[in-house]
C-alpha cells in the first residue's frame, strides 16, 4: 500500500505520516502447521477491527456464516479468493437507532427488502422500534421479516409510547396501577421475545404524556433481562437541558444503560448548547451512571409536522385535535402555539426552513417548504399564515417533513464525544415520490467520507468504531461488529477514497458510492460495487447474546 493512500485513510497525528513512521502494523501470521479451507478469503486490505485503533494489513476468511481467520493466513485452500489490496476492510455496520419498518408497507423493510440504500453504505444491521414506536408483539414482525428474507439483519427495541397506547391510551393522564401493571407485562414480554431495551419518545404523544416516574417504573423491567434505555427526549429546543437531566435521571434510578438518541440542539436560541448538555452527561458517567449517545450528522431533523404542536392539543389522540382545531377559540390558542415553535424550536424562526416530504393526501406538496406552498395558495408567507397551514394539513392527513433548525458547531461537538455514535434515525428506502431526508442513503458515508476523510473531525478508524464495535457493544451483541474469529461474518469493503454522499436535500434518492463488497452473515450482498439480490439478513435478538 502506499504511503499517500494510507496517510489519507489514517487521518491519525502527524507523526503517523512522517517519513519514518511505520504505515501499519501486521498481526500475527496463522498457524502453519495446518493447511485449512475456507469458503471466501478477502486478500490484502487494511483491516479495521471494529474497536478505536489504527488498522492493519491483512486477510479475513469466511466459512459459512462466520469468520473463520483474521490476519496473514499463509498458506490455504478456499473456493473464492477475492483480492482487496488498498480497500478497507472493516465490520458491518450498524444503526443502532433505525426506522427500516414503515406502517405503510409497500415501503420500509417490506417494500425494500434489499435495503439497497444501507448496503450501498456498509450497514448490514439495523435495530428498529425507536422513539417509543415498536410493533407489538414483536414475535410476529420478527416473524415477518425472516419470511422475506431481507438482506440486512433487524433487531428491535419494544417501545414506550406504544405500550402507553395499548394500555392507557391517547388520554394526557396518570396511569392507574393496574395500568402500570399492564405496561410492566408488556415490557417483560418484549425482552423475553429479544428486545434490546426500552425506547421512548416522551416528544410524541402518548409518550409525553408519562412523569418520569412513570417511565423509570417500566426501564426497571428492560433492566432485569439486561436491557438499555434509549429515549427520544421531552424537548431538544428550549428545555434541552432539563431533558437531558430527565434522560440521565431515569438511566440512574431504573439501575440501566441510558442513551440520548439522535442527540442535537433544535432552535437558534438554543445553539452551542452541546457544550452544557455534554456537560451533564459526563458528571453523569464521572458518578457512575452509565449514559451514551447517538447522531446522526446533519443539521436538518424529520419527523410528523406534530412536533410544532402543544401537547394540550393532542391530549386524547386524533379526533380530539380535530374538534379543538373546529373551535375558534382553541384554534386561536394553538395558532398561537405553532407560531411560538416555528420561532424558537424546529421552526428555526422562518417557515421556509420546513419542508413537507411525505403528505399521503396529496404527493404535489412533496418537497415544498411551507412558505412555497403558501405562495400557491395566493397568500403572504407571515408565521401565523403558516400555523394555518399545518393545521390544514395535520387535519388533512398529517405530512411529514425535514426541519432545518441546527447548526454544524453543535454536530462536531456531539460527534467528537467518546460516548457518541452515529446511526441514521432513517429507514429503507427506495426510488419514490417521497422526498426523504439525505440521512437515509448518506449518513454512514458521510460521517466516514465528509465528517472523517474530508474534515478531520474524528480519525476515520474512530468513526468506524462509533457504527460497529460501539453500537455493538452497547447492544451486548458479542458476535457482531468486530473482524475476530468467530463473529458472524458481516463485513464491508470500502475504497475509503471514494465514500461518498450523494444524496441531498434537493435529490434524496441517490445512493452512496465506495462500497466495493458487502458480506452479511458470510454471503456477498454487493459485489463488485453491483447487488447480487442475496437476502440472508437475520433476525437478532437479544436473548441471542449475538
Amino acid at each position: 500500500m502506499n504511503k499517500q493512500l494510507a496517510c489519507l485513510i489514517l487521518l491519525t497525528a502527524v507523526s503517523a505520516c512522517s517519513d519514518n513512521a511505520t504505515e501499519t502494523t501486521s498481526l500475527p501470521p496463522a498457524d502453519p502447521a495446518v493447511i485449512p479451507s475456507y469458503d471466501t478469503v478477502l486478500r490484502g486490505g487494511l483491516l479495521f477491527s471494529g474497536a478505536d485503533e489504527l488498522p492493519v494489513e491483512g486477510d479475513i476468511a469466511i466459512t459459512g456464516q462466520l469468520i473463520a481467520a483474521v490476519g496473514e493466513l499463509g498458506e490455504f485452500t478456499a473456493r473464492e479468493v477475492i483480492d482487496v489490496s488498498g480497500l478497507a476492510i472493516t465490520p458491518g455496520f450498524i444503526d443502532i437507532h433505525s426506522h427500516a419498518l414503515d406502517d405503510n408497507t409497500d415501503q420500509g423493510i417490506f417494500g425494500w427488502p434489499d435495503a439497497e440504500n444501507l448496503i450501498r453504505q456498509g450497514v448490514t444491521t439495523v435495530i428498529g422500534g425507536n422513539d417509543g414506536g415498536s410493533p407489538l408483539p414483536l414475535s410476529d414482525t420478527f416473524d415477518a421479516i425472516a419470511a422475506l428474507p431481507a438482506a440486512v439483519n433487524f433487531g428491535s427495541y419494544i417501545g414506550h409510547g406504544s405500550i402507553r397506547g395499548l394500555i392507557v391510551g391517547e388520554d394526557d393522564r396518570p396511569a392507574t396501577e393496574e395500568e402500570m401493571q399492564g405496561m410492566r407485562d408488556q415490557v417483560a414480554l418484549g425482552m423475553q421475545q429479544g428486545a434490546f431495551g426500552l425506547s421512548s419518545g416522551l416528544i410524541y404523544a402518548p409518550g409525553r404524556f408519562a412523569s418520569t416516574e412513570e417511565v423509570i417504573e417500566l426501564v426497571r423491567v428492560a433492566g432485569e433481562y439486561g436491557g438499555m434505555y434509549i429515549s427520544h427526549m421531552r424537548e431538544e429546543g428550549l428545555g434541552l437541558l432539563d431533558s437531558v437531566a430527565e434522560t440521565i435521571r431515569i438511566g440512574e434510578e431504573g439501575g440501566l444503560p441510558t442513551q440520548l438518541t439522535h442527540h442535537k440542539v433544535v432552535g437558534a436560541p438554543m445553539w452551542g448548547s452541546s457544550v452544557e448538555s455534554l456537560r451533564l452527561v459526563d458528571e453523569a458517567i464521572a458518578r457512575g451512571v452509565d449514559v451514551s449517545i447517538d447522531q446522526y450528522p446533519y443539521t436538518a431533523s424529520s419527523t410528523n409536522l406534530q412536533i410544532l404542536f402543544p401537547g394540550w392539543a393532542l391530549d386524547g389522540g386524533r379526533e380530539a385535535l380535530l374538534v379543538r382545531m373546529a373551535d375558534a377559540t382553541q384554534r386561536a390558542r394553538l395558532r398561537n402555539d405553532i407560531v411560538y415553535n416555528i420561532e424558537v424550536d424546529r421552526g428555526g424562526n422562518d417557515p421556509a426552513n420546513v419542508v413537507l416530504v411525505g403528505c399521503p393526501h396529496d404527493a404535489t406538496l412533496n418537497g415544498l417548504n411551507l412558505s412555497e406552498v403558501l405562495r400557491r395558495q395566493g397568500l403572504e408567507t407571515t408565521k401565523v399564515n403558516a400555523a394555518d397551514l399545518l393545521m390544514d394539513l395535520v387535519a388533512a392527513g398529517n405530512c411529514s417533513a425535514v426541519f432545518h433548525a441546527m447548526v454544524e458547531e453543535d454536530i462536531h461537538n456531539i460527534m467528537r464525544h467518546p460516548r457518541t455514535m452515529i446511526a441514521s434515525d432513517g429507514g429503507i428506502e427506495g426510488p419514490s415520490d417521497r422526498a426523504v431526508h439525505p440521512r437515509n442513503y448518506g449518513t454512514f458515508a458521510r460521517l466516514i467520507g465528509h465528517y472523517a476523510r474530508d474534515l478531520g473531525i474524528i480519525p476515520v478508524h474512530t468513526a468506524i468504531h462509533k457504527v460497529s464495535g460501539m453500537p455493538a457493544d452497547r447492544l451486548k451483541m458479542t458476535h457482531r461488529g468486530r473482524l475476530v474469529a468467530g463473529a458472524v461474518a458481516d463485513i464491508a469493503v470500502l475504497d475509503i477514497a471514494e465514500v461518498n454522499e450523494r444524496t441531498s436535500f434537493a435529490d434524496p434518492h441517490q445512493y452512496a458510492e465506495g462500497a466495493v463488497h458487502v458480506f452479511v452473515a458470510g454471503q456477498a450482498v454487493l459485489k463488485d460495487r453491483s447487488m447480487t439480490g442475496a437476502r440472508p439478513g437475520l433476525i437478532v435478538r437479544s436473548t441471542d447474546a449475538q
